[in-house]
């Protein structure tokens, strides 16, 4: 394995719709550059118009932000954030693949589609954070998650713009926390320490 091999650390996914970068800028902000995990930004876009969010995350945050490329590895300490018009999915060698969205939705880019793809390729190492938005984005995407033993927060009523996504993800009974958005960035923080120790090769933990 190579040092920026991703199965020794975990991987976050962030989703989320109306409301998001509010919510993206209160989970990133608090998050220190040195964060053990490789970190995923999906919020939904319009297709047909240029977007900033990379370069406004990128100055809210002491992670390194950068818009994902096809081909991208997954480093611990960089947030990728899905372009406009792409659906971004991981490959069975956990690396960024981009797709061109259809004409039609599903959401775009596709929560499902990333959560899938991350649920399959880093099972127990994957948390899936799904933010305020309206829709069910990411409903079926946490259902894969957790069915490949990864983890799911959600971000509470009070705090969501829209609770259509988060309330959608905890209908489905498979959400490990529900937390106003302020305890979002702590609990992210402990989560990924306590897995990156026990499946760094020298913590014992890493599931073979």
């Amino acid at each position: 394995m190579t040092t920026g091999d991703p199965a020794r650390f975990p991987v976050v996914a962030l989703v989320a719709s109306a409301g998001g970068l509010d919510a993206l800028t209160g989970v990133l902000a608090p998050l220190p550059a040195d964060l053990p995990a490789a970190v995923l930004v999906a919020q939904h876009l319009d297709p047909f118009r240029t977007s900033h969010l990379t370069s406004i995350l990128a100055e809210r945050t002491a992670l390194r932000v950068a818009d994902a490329a096809d081909g991208d590895e997954l480093e611990p300490g960089v947030a990728l954030v899905v372009p406009p018009a792409r659906h971004l999915l991981l490959t069975p060698e956990s690396r960024v693949a981009l797709v061109d969205v259809g004409a039609l939705p599903p959401a775009r880019p596709s929560a499902d589609l990333l959560l899938a793809t991350l649920a399959v390729t880093c099972g127990p190492r994957a948390l899936a954070v799904v933010l305020t938005g309206k829709g069910t984005d990411a409903q079926a995407g946490i259902r894969a998650v957790a069915r490949c033993g990864g983890t799911v927060f959600a971000q509470d009523e009070v705090t969501s713009a829209h609770f259509g996504m988060p309330g959608a993800a905890i209908d489905t009974g498979l959400v490990g926390s529900v937390l106003p958005l302020p305890d979002i960035a702590g609990a992210i923080l402990g989560h990924v320490r306590a897995a990156h120790r026990a499946f760094s090769p020298l913590g014992g933990g890493y599931p073979e």
